[in-house]
């Protein structure tokens, strides 16, 4: 009876599948998948931070630690997995962060993927944490200070016993936290990088600042082998032409990357997101959670920190989308783009009515994400997908982006969002109408 339950789940999917394993910082559509977790069913994940640890932990080779992926039942190449965030929550009690900068000699083309030991050469050298401070990471081959990365201006948080708000702090608040590092970070205990917190930094001290966490990084699995941080069309453009054993031509990114690194803070609970699948399963993955950040990251990073996270998802068969779909909470839409009060509407109505007119377009919100070496690139990326996926031309995206919606900065230099009032009848054209009516209450 056992085998026979065991059999249904693989051919069924599990009502939950439960994560706490993570990758080097590759993902690669031929690496086993957790689950399958049925159509509907849900994700529970315990994440580690993203950025900084992994940037100073030379053996990840991506940049970030993310969560091994999880297969869907019945997703297939071509279809959508739309992903209903049901809670993200902290579990860190402090963090650190900053500007960085990159060491020479101790990395081969690209210091977020193949961190080098400076010394003896090793390429993704294992490393230990020797003290604190920014020459704590050492090659544990020949001890060299091996960390890839080290901080222009950076700053040590701590956090409230409910997650609400922050306060920078000062070295010596700093240096306590950096000497029990893991404990702080609430690193999960099959993380292998090392925590950021080491590096005690205090540039900034006593500034206050409030959290509303949300995932840097979220979607499915790349079609080709690819360093989780370069899933996207800013960091995707290093892949090219790379000493690294990641290289890819600018087609093969196009073609095999799903965006899942937006760094976009409206991926935060109870907003949908629509990713697509690009390799069978479509293999759900998340990680670098942050606790808070201003629209665009422009210092490069922001507060990463280990947390809890709940999904729930959902097959779309057939969408044939190319980069992420967002339906963000009501209150991160952009003004314009706000679903219509009943008052607004009787008004438009009059406005239609003295000049001949009976009939009002019926709109939704929706978001587009565009991704692109830079922010022109990205905008243009964005513009194309919506139109693609709603049957209009680009001058036509561009007037609605423009009078209901707006573009916002999700990652300086190449993440957007596109974002506006479209007409209902093309969402549910599109298979989209549901997630609109949910989210907004509209119809």
């Amino acid at each position: 009876m056992a085998v026979q339950d065991e059999s249904r789940m693989a051919i069924e999917g599990h009502e939950t599948v439960f994560v706490n394993t993570f990758t080097n910082g590759t993902l690669s559509p031929n690496r086993p998948m957790l689950g399958p977790v049925r159509d509907g069913g849900h994700i529970l994940v315990n994440t580690t931070p993203g950025c900084w640890g992994p940037m100073i932990t030379p053996a990840i080779r991506g940049g970030h630690e993310v969560t091994q992926p999880v297969a869907v039942t019945d997703a297939d190449v071509g279809d959508g997995i739309a992903i209903r965030i049901k809670d993200i929550s902290i579990t860190s009690v402090a963090t650190a962060s900053g500007v960085d900068q990159w060491m020479d000699g101790r990395f081969l083309g690209d210091p977020y993927v193949a961190g080098q030991c400076p010394e003896c050469g090793t390429l993704y050298p294992e490393t230990e944490i020797k003290g604190i401070g920014q020459d704590a990471i050492r090659c544990v081959k020949c001890g060299a200070d091996a960390t890839p990365f080290t901080f222009v201006n950076a700053y040590t948080v701590g956090f409230d016993d409910n997650r609400s708000v922050g306060v920078t702090l000062n070295q010596d608040a700093a240096e306590k936290i950096a000497r029990d590092a893991h404990r702080y970070a609430a690193l999960p205990e099959n993380s292998a990088q090392n925590p950021i917190l080491t590096f005690a930094p205090h540039d900034l001290v006593g500034l206050v600042t409030r959290l509303r966490p949300f995932m840097g990084q979220i979607g499915t699995t790349p079609s080709a082998d690819m360093p989780d941080s370069h899933n996207a069309g800013d960091f995707g453009s290093f892949l090219v032409g790379a000493p690294h054993e990641y290289a890819l031509s600018a087609e093969e990114v196009q073609q095999h990357k799903t965006d899942g690194h937006m760094d976009i803070d409206a991926v935060r609970a109870g907003a949908i997101l629509i990713c697509p699948v690009k390799v069978s399963g479509g293999g759900v993955y998340l990680g670098d959670m942050h606790a808070l950040q201003g629209d665009g990251e422009i210092a490069g990073h922001t507060c990463d920190v280990s947390g809890t996270v709940t999904l729930q998802v959902h097959v779309l068969k057939d969408l044939g989308i190319d980069g992420p779909i967002i339906f963000p909470v009501e209150g991160d839409l952009p003004f314009l783009a706000r679903p219509l009060s009943s008052e607004e509407r009787e008004r438009a109505h009059a406005v239609a009515r003295s000049w001949g007119m009976e009939e009002l377009e019926e709109t939704a919100p929706i978001s587009f994400v565009g991704t692109g070496p830079d922010l022109n690139s990205a905008t243009d990326n964005g513009l194309q997908r919506a139109a693609e996926v709603l049957a209009m031309t680009v001058p036509e995206v561009r007037n609605r982006a423009t009078i209901t919606g707006a573009i916002e900065i999700g990652r300086h230099p190449g993440v957007v969002q596109v974002t506006f009032r479209a007409p209902l009848d093309r969402l549910e054209s599109a298979g989209l109408l549901s997630f609109a009516r949910d989210q907004y209450g509209i119809g």
